[in-house]
């Protein structure tokens, strides 16, 4: 006889946690398994989540996070920051390896190659832990087939929650994947420019305040903003992308989307 209750077939699935690091006091990451029937495109982000209590009742408590590992990897990784009363995250925060996390069926996103038109060079512009999504697509061979050059950019507050952004860049380089496709001189393919807003750094101030003064385009090459064949991708602080969009614009950018390819998207999915 079939069971009376009927399985929701959207239903998060249990994922096992294989990793555990943490960066800062306020970041950290951490993979999960991977279902073999899951499948997403480099750049888009998941639910993920743990059961929690909400009001007097345990339910999913489940929010929605990039997928930091490229669309071939084995593992799911995620970034994520530490908040003492969020819902989720100081939950989340103390995770251990063995552990089991909620995760969703249906990736979405604005943030990978088929939203943006193909060109030479591909700027990502993130800050804090929006670079996760982007962590995803410079491991992603597409990417590099698609652009000439790749220039991520990771603004933080203070120099110690750069690391991540460092260990992502270095993994990228070492991949043997890439090494594989695009030669020993893949590493010349990726630039990674670090910023910091709070303390004494190499290059210091909001990314937007480094476009508009010239200073950024002094690091990468090929210099200033051509729209004729410049993409960006976008993600952070709400504040940061709606900066950067309209920054996007005035160079001569225009937003696109999944269903409309342009010349730069933001991931709408975090800005309120």
């Amino acid at each position: 006889m079939a069971d009376a209750k009927t399985i929701n077939p959207n239903a998060p699935t249990s994922e096992t946690v294989l990793a555990v690091k943490h960066f800062t006091d306020k970041t950290f990451s951490f993979s999960l398994t991977r279902p073999p029937s899951f499948k997403f495109r480099s750049g888009e982000f998941i639910m993920i989540g743990l059961m929690g209590e909400v009001k007097g009742r345990v339910k999913p408590i489940l929010r929605a996070y990039s997928i930091a590992s490229p669309s071939w990897d084995e593992k799911l990784d995620f970034y994520s920051i530490k908040v003492e009363d969020g819902p989720l995250t100081s939950m989340l925060q103390h995770i251990k390896v063995g552990d089991k996390v909620l995760l969703g069926k249906k990736p979405v996103g604005t943030l990978v190659c088929d939203a943006v038109l193909k060109g030479k060079r591909l700027f990502l512009f993130s800050t804090g832990t929006g670079i996760a999504p982007f962590a995803s697509l410079i491991r992603d061979p597409e990417a590099y087939e698609k652009y000439e050059q790749i220039i991520l950019t990771h603004t933080c507050r203070e120099v110690g929650e750069l690391k991540y952004g460092y260990e992502i860049v270095e993994a990228a380089r070492k991949d043997p994947l890439l090494l594989d496709i695009f030669g020993e001189d893949f590493g010349q393919k990726l630039h990674h420019i670090p910023t910091v807003t709070r303390e004494d750094f190499a290059m210091k101030g909001r990314i937007t305040n480094l476009m508009e003064s010239g200073e950024l385009f002094k690091h990468v090459p090929g210099g200033a903003f051509n729209p004729a064949h410049d993409r960006a991708m976008i993600c952070g602080s709400m504040d940061m992308t709606l900066d950067t969009k309209a920054l996007m614009e005035k160079f001569g950018l225009t937003e696109g989307s999944v269903s409309r390819p342009s010349t730069f998207v933001i991931e709408k999915a975090f800005v309120g």
